[in-house]
C-alpha cells in the first residue's frame, strides 16, 4: 500500500467531516461571504488545525475565490490542499545521521503517545536500511516498556540494553552509550519514562539523563525527539510545549493518526513550534512508520484523489 492510501486511511474519520463542511457550504451557498469564511474556519479548528493555520487557509480560499479560482467542490479542497502542503513543506527533515561513532536518539512523550513502539517501529526501518541499532531501555519507572522494548529488540535483531525496574534511568542511559560506542552501531535509539508532562521529578530524569550522554559523547544526544498522539488534537499542544520548555526536542513523529478526527494537529503543532515532524505512525504493523509527507498528508486529508 502507498504512502498515500495509508494516511488517506489513517486520516479518513477527518477527511469525511471536512468533506461534508465543504458539501454543506456548496449546497447552502451561491455565493461566499463573511458568514461563509467563518463556517470554513470553524471547520477546521473542529478538525484542531489551531487558530493560526485555519486562518491562514481561509485568508488564501478567500483570495482564490475572489479571483474566481474556486467554482467547484473540489477546487475548494484542492486549494485548501495546496495552501497546507506550503504551510508544512518547511516540517520536512530526515532523522540526523553521524559519520563515526553512534548516533544518540532520545525519545520523549507522555505514557500512552506511542513513544515506546514508535521506537521499535523505527528500529525496524533503520535495521532494513542495513543500519546496525540499539535500543536504551530508560524507561524504568514501567516494566511493561522495557519488556516491549525487548520484544522489538527480539523482532528486529537489535541489541537491548537495560536495567531492573526502578534502577536510575540516567545510570542505563550512560551503560547504553558506552555500548554502543564499544560495538559500533549506528543508532542508539533511547526510550524514556512518560509519567505526566507536568512532574518536575521526570523533568529533572531528563535533563540528568542528557547530562550523562554527553560525558560519554560530548555533542550527544544528536537528536531529541517528541512524541505527540494525533488521537489528542489541541492537547497534544500541551504536552509539546512542557517537554520543549523543559526536556527540549528537535523534531516531532505524530503517532495514531489512524482513525483520528483530530487529523489537522499535525499542522498546529509545526505552526506553533515550527519543529520538523520526521514520522507519522498510521498503524499497528512494523511498516506502519511512514516518513512525513506534507503533500499526501494534506490531499488526504482534503479527501483530494491522487493525483487530483
Amino acid at each position: 500500500m502507498s504512502f498515500f492510501q495509508k494516511i488517506k486511511d489513517g486520516l479518513k474519520k477527518t477527511a469525511t467531516s471536512l468533506s461534508r463542511g465543504f458539501t454543506g457550504i456548496f449546497t447552502r451557498t451561491k455565493t461566499w461571504d463573511d458568514d461563509t469564511y467563518a463556517q470554513l474556519k470553524r471547520m477546521l479548528l473542529e478538525a484542531d488545525f489551531g487558530p493560526e493555520a485555519s486562518q491562514k487557509i481561509v485568508e488564501e480560499l478567500r483570495k482564490l475565490y475572489e479571483l474566481g479560482k474556486i467554482a467547484t467542490e473540489a477546487d475548494a479542497r484542492s486549494a485548501a490542499a495546496d495552501v497546507l502542503t506550503s504551510m508544512l513543506q518547511p516540517a520536512v527533515r530526515s532523522l540526523k545521521k553521524v559519520e563515526n561513532g553512534p548516533a544518540v536518539i532520545l525519545f520523549t512523550g507522555v505514557n500512552g503517545s506511542g513513544k515506546t513502539t514508535s521506537i521499535g517501529k523505527l528500529a525496524h526501518h533503520l535495521v532494513g536500511q542495513g543500519f546496525k541499532v540499539m535500543l536504551g531501555a530508560c524507561d524504568t519507572f514501567r516494566a511493561a516498556a522495557t519488556e516491549q522494548l525487548q520484544l522489538w529488540g527480539e523482532r528486529t535483531g537489535a541489541a537491548v540494553v537495560a536495567g531492573r525496574q526502578g534502577a536510575d534511568p540516567a545510570a542505563v542511559a550512560f551503560d547504553a552509550v558506552k555500548s554502543a560506542v564499544a560495538k559500533g552501531v549506528d543508532y542508539l535509539l533511547i526510550d524514556t519514562a512518560g509519567r505526566q508532562q507536568n512532574r518536575k521529578g521526570l523533568m529533572d530524569e531528563l535533563v540528568k539523563i542528557r547530562r550523562v550522554i554527553g560525558k560519554v559523547i560530548p555533542d550527544a544526544p544528536h537528536e531529541t525527539i517528541l512524541t505527540l498522539d494525533a488521537s489528542q488534537g489541541m492537547n497534544a499542544l500541551s504536552q509539546a510545549r512542557e517537554f520543549a520548555a523543559q526536556a527540549g526536542a528537535d523534531a516531532l513523529i505524530l503517532t495514531k493518526l489512524d482513525g483520528t478526527g483530530k487529523g489537522g494537529a499535525a499542522c498546529a503543532v509545526h505552526q506553533e513550534f515550527h519543529l520538523p515532524i520526521l514520522f507519522t505512525g498510521l498503524g499497528e504493523q512494523p511498516d506502519d512508520l511512514q516518513a512525513f509527507d506534507p503533500q499526501s498528508y494534506s490531499r488526504a486529508v482534503f479527501s483530494c484523489e491522487d493525483g487530483e
